[in-house]
């Protein structure tokens, strides 16, 4: 099984296709701004669950993150758990440098 993602910047999430199907198997919405990308919400088809495209859509967006020099910040639970499992993309998530305090 072939799972092919790309950005649809226009819709703000990644897309997973399987075997150049044009149905989309599964998405990874985010939001962007110049510094940082926050991976919202991601959601596979049930008869694609359990195969790898959650894995494909955090790979890619994660490895583009890398390329795009964006720190990442991981409020899907999916994409989280993604990462924890996966420490070598760790260093990509986002650390507030705030010093504000109340």
């Amino acid at each position: 099984m072939a799972v092919e993602v790309s950005d649809v910047p226009e819709a703000k999430r990644y897309e997973a296709r399987v075997d150049g199907a044009s149905e989309v198997a599964g998405v990874a919405e985010y939001i962007r701004t110049a510094e940082l990308v926050a991976f919202v919400h991601t959601e596979v088809a049930p008869e694609y669950e359990g195969r790898g495209v959650g894995s494909e859509l955090a790979r890619t967006a994660l490895d583009e993150a890398r390329a795009a020099d964006l720190r990442v910040l991981a409020t899907c639970p999916f994409f989280a758990g993604w990462i924890a499992r996966h420490p070598e993309y760790r260093d990509l998530l986002y650390r507030s440098r705030s010093k504000v305090s109340d």
